[in-house]
């Protein structure tokens, strides 16, 4: 028997377009929308279950390119890659995946995690056996000797246990890429930028360009998603003219990078959250103060929203993702954050914003998940809103302004829990914080005990 519902909107903004509709319903057969019409064509149904919105505003689910499920809100780089095995990081994932969904994010794009963990929660919400967004998964990032995720000493290497992958050749790269995907990956993701920086300050690209455009050939052959983290102008550049899919950050994009980016039709995913909350939100205790406090975050940030708007003004597609998963951006607090930064200092429009965050990052998720727009043919993925976000962007990361959440056309349950995490994430082996002088005891106050009795 079908499962029919209709979703009554006050006003409607589809995810496509500048116009925002009024007295619409959404019309959805087994999840799938079927008809978007005037309310008033399309009368009450005893065979159909009424969700009431008449008076509020409904948009797509949103979708959030950047959100790491395994990293578990971690505050130390050892605590993503580490200290949790595998499994309680899967377990840990569907937790968090459902506080993502009840934020408003009924899709989200996992670009690089330990093992399969993303695969693995992603099968897990696919099967009905919890609830959770639908996910675009990547498996660990395919990382090189110096490449980010390539932290730790040559003599400890990556562990297994590692977000990344490291390859020491291009066979080695080819063959991860095959591993991934016969594992089940929706997504690939490279490394490109490295640790090194020239005498000028510049990031080393972690890859070459022929390394590179090898590894983008190859995911694509295999018909998946290849995705880049590249912050510095040399990996921007070489994964624009690679032509992948999806680059995230791009802060040091120059001309020529972004004259590659055009020509390859890639989309660049700013990132700008998790830059902004480090300017915003550091405080004195943590070990990136330091660098807050001399305006490293600040002046990155202000670098990449300079150079970003470039990237607008020539039409790349700019979905939105915000690298949530740190301590610095929890799940399900800041994914709305995103779209207010590109009104404030980007210059989008909120619909432009909101365009972003629906059907612009439709593009890189699973095509068969057709999500981002409200239109026949489209998942029933809504969010229904208690004010209006093409007035005033910022009532997405109200939470008392989020009337409901619909994924399929099913409501989706609150999912807001408290946990302790000293017995969720925050595994490092700490012994103190400070380093104790007799001078910095002293300037604390105490007075070291005599060794004489």
């Amino acid at each position: 028997m079908t499962d029919t519902t209709y979703i009554r909107c006050g006003k409607l903004f589809p995810g496509v377009g500048d116009t925002v509709l009024e007295n619409q319903t959404i019309v959805a057969e087994d999840g799938i929308i079927t008809r978007v019409a005037p309310s008033k064509d399309i009368p009450k149904s005893a065979d159909a279950t009424e969700q009431d919105f008449s008076r509020n505003f409904v948009i797509p689910g949103m979708i959030d390119l950047h959100t790491h499920l395994a990293y578990g809100n971690a505050k130390t780089e050892e605590d993503i890659d580490l200290y949790s095995s595998l499994e309680f990081r899967a377990v840990r994932g569907v937790f968090f995946a459902h506080q993502v969904l009840s934020s408003g994010f009924t899709t989200i794009g996992a670009p690089g995690d330990s093992g399969m963990v993303s695969r693995a929660v992603r099968d897990a919400i696919d099967a009905g056996l919890f609830q959770g967004p639908r996910i675009a998964a990547a498996g660990p990032y395919i990382t090189s000797r110096q490449g980010l995720t390539d932290w730790y000493p040559t003599w400890i290497g990556v562990p297994t246990t590692s977000i990344g992958r490291l390859v020491t050749n291009r066979d080695e790269a080819i063959e991860e890429i095959r591993k991934q995907v016969k594992e089940g990956v929706d997504t690939v993701k490279i490394a490109m930028d490295g640790i090194l920086r020239r005498p000028n300050g510049e990031l080393v690209a972690a890859f070459t360009l022929d390394e590179t455009k090898a590894m983008v050939d190859e995911i694509h052959r295999l018909g998946k998603i290849a995705i880049t983290h590249a912050r510095g102008r040399e990996a921007t550049l070489y994964a624009g003219k690679a032509g992948v899919d999806l680059i995230f950050h791009a802060s040091e994009i120059d001309d020529e990078g972004l004259e590659a980016v055009v020509a390859n039709k890639c989309s660049i995913c700013p990132t700008f959250t998790l830059l902004r909350n480090y300017v915003d939100f550091v405080e004195p205790q943590d070990p990136a103060f330091r660098e807050r406090r001399n305006s490293v975050w600040r002046t990155e940030f202000e670098s990449a929203v300079e150079n970003l708007q470039k990237v607008k003004k020539a039409g790349v597609p700019m979905p939105i993702g915000t690298d949530s998963g740190f301590a610095l951006t929890p799940f399900g607090e800041w994914h709305a954050r995103e779209l207010e930064i590109f009104v404030d200092y980007m210059g989008f429009t909120p619909i432009e914003a909101l365009r972003a965050a629906t059907s612009v990052g439709a593009n890189l998720v699973r095509p068969s998940d057709r999500v981002g727009t409200l239109a026949s043919g489209f998942q029933a993925d809504v969010v229904a809103l208690d004010g209006d976000p093409s007035k005033n962007i910022s009532i997405l990361l109200d939470r008392s302004k989020m009337k409901s959440v619909l994924k399929g056309g099913k409501v989706t349950p609150p999912a807001k829990r408290e946990y302790d995490p000293g017995k969720v994430s925050d595994f490092t082996q700490v012994i103190s914080s400070e380093l104790y002088t007799r001078e910095r005891v002293s300037k604390l106050g105490y007075r070291a005990p005599s060794m004489h009795h």
